[in-house]
């Protein structure tokens, strides 16, 4: 077990440079600001709401992304974070959970016993999808037809169907016959809006995600009393959603999902949608040695403590108060400090000396740690945070 499950409401009250390293750390003040943009965004427009839990997967980030109870619904890319969830089903503030993932009939036995507590919707983006409910209900003789959000592909190219394909009608009528599915709604994810750098671009693939949906969702005959969910976002098309004024649908219900906004980090900085001093994730890191003839230093944080995803900005993590300095070259355990700017590291860094450090992909490196240290704005550990872990 890590030593931190044991240790860590001993560093309450104390600096963070106190904490042991490395160390996950969150600005409480930065994740709730960046959480009531988003809210308020959503209620200015009208729209519902479904965050999704796979950043900083705890009790205390849910509560703060649903607004503690004013939205009742969310998206989890795995049965752990369900499973974690169950405490805000159980205290009446979560209504529903959407398990984003295509279904696959392993999970069926846990989503159904989790649906004990909480409603589950389910994804599908394939007529094997429905064999899959249909053979699960007649093994378990299951009468009641499992809700299904039918994924459509925008431009991501991960998962789901085009609206133009063939295979997306042919998916709707199989669904809409069959006795173990009734469709809920159609829902897509940008994720290749990582790769915008300006808000045109972004507020371009937003409009793109409405069309998507609103275009598979004529493939769906249903009467006016029947309510039809389109569920469109990502984080960087989150940040523009304001575009959408005046350009909501009637007839359907259209929900906004959205799951790295709280956090933010180096890759959405780049996007020039987030400042930097949005980014409520840092990593602390300790210099384990100086390297003068080659102008390194040596921290005691590597790929399982900051992950191996980069942006356009240099390194695999930066150097919170020392932007010219980022983590160059990794290895499991270590991490390379390193500069193009001519400082001398000698200068720098001293052994002994603990860094903080932005990383390019929050929710990657949330992953790695078991504890999260929630500082206020003087850098004081004022709570201790444990996130739910694994699959």
């Amino acid at each position: 077990m890590d030593i931190s499950l044991e240790t860590h409401q001993s560093y309450i009250n104390r600096p963070v440079t106190e904490l042991p390293t490395p160390s996950l750390v969150l600005r409480k003040s930065v994740l709730e600001q960046n959480s009531q943009k988003l809210l308020q965004d959503v209620e200015e427009l009208g729209l519902t709401f479904r965050p999704h839990v796979k950043t900083l997967k705890s009790i205390e980030v849910t509560r703060m992304m649903l607004g503690n109870g004013k939205h009742r619904n969310i998206v989890a890319s795995t049965l752990c974070e369900i499973r974690g969830a169950l405490t805000l089903a159980k205290e009446g503030i979560l209504d529903e959970c959407l398990y984003g993932v295509p279904i696959y009939p392993s999970a069926l036995p846990h989503l159904s016993t989790l649906s004990e507590t909480v409603k589950v919707i389910l994804m599908i983006d394939n007529e094997q999808h429905i064999d899959v409910l249909e053979n699960y209900a007649r093994e378990t003789g299951k009468t009641a037809p499992w809700s299904v959000f039918i994924k459509v592909d925008v431009g991501s190219h991960r998962a789901g169907l085009e609206s133009s394909s063939p295979a997306l009608s042919s998916l709707v009528q199989r669904a809409e016959a069959s006795s173990a599915a009734q469709v809920y709604g159609f829902y897509c994810h940008a994720g290749h809006s990582y790769g915008c750098r300006t808000p045109e671009e972004t507020a371009a693939i937003l409009l793109n995600e409405l069309h998507g949906v609103l275009n598979a969702s004529s493939h769906l005959k249903y009467d006016l009393g029947r309510k039809v969910v389109v569920s469109i976002g990502s984080t960087p098309t989150a940040h523009v959603v304001r575009e959408l004024e005046g350009l909501l649908p009637h007839g359907l219900v259209v929900e906004l999902h959205a799951g790295n906004y709280p956090a933010n980090d180096l890759q959405q900085v780049c996007t020039g949608l987030v400042h930097e001093s949005q980014q409520a994730v840092r990593v602390l890191a300790e210099v384990c040695s100086v390297y003068p003839e080659r102008n390194e230093a040596l921290l005691n944080a590597g790929t399982v403590a900051l992950s191996k995803e980069t942006s356009d900005l240099p390194g695999y993590g930066r150097v919170t108060d020392k932007p010219e300095w980022s983590v160059v070259r990794m290895a499991q355990e270590h991490g390379i400090l390193g500069t193009t700017s001519g400082e001398k590291v000698a200068e720098k860094f001293r052994v002994g000396q603990k860094v903080m450090l932005d990383c390019q992909h929050a929710c990657i490196t949330a992953a790695q740690h078991h504890v999260y240290y929630v500082v206020d704005d003087e850098d004081v550990v004022r709570e201790t945070w444990v996130p739910w872990k694994g699959w």
